[in-house]
């Protein structure tokens, strides 16, 4: 969701944000794309940041795409972009069709009583 919000965000009145799906090797590659604003080289490696924002104070939190890569990173699979200023972004996520098995909480053969 905070992909598409940013994607959103990212283009004007006539932008356009496409979603795309496919099974590549045993995953699922979603794109989020958009022709928006694109994103400045300089701060690319910073995006994932938590608190960190290009919006004007008041109108983020610097959370989203922190928060999306962490859920991506929990699932066993990855975040990656391809961004140009001026023309726009797109995030491409993998996430294995079978997710890792979880490291918290008990596992199946664990006594919970």
């Amino acid at each position: 969701m905070n992909l598409l919000a940013n994607a959103i965000d990212a283009c004007n009145d006539h932008g356009r944000v496409k979603v795309h799906t496919e099974p590549v090797d045993g995953k699922v590659l979603i794109e989020v794309q958009d022709n928006g604003s694109g994103i400045d080289p300089a701060i690319l490696d910073r995006i994932f940041d938590p608190f960190f924002t290009t919006k004007p104070p008041g109108e983020g939190t610097g959370l989203g795409l922190s928060i999306s890569y962490g859920i991506v990173q929990d699932h066993g699979g990855s975040i990656d972009l391809e961004s140009t200023p001026g023309k726009g972004t797109c995030f491409k996520i993998q996430l294995p069709l079978v997710p890792p098995p979880r490291q918290d909480g008990p596992k199946a053969d664990d006594d919970v009583s």
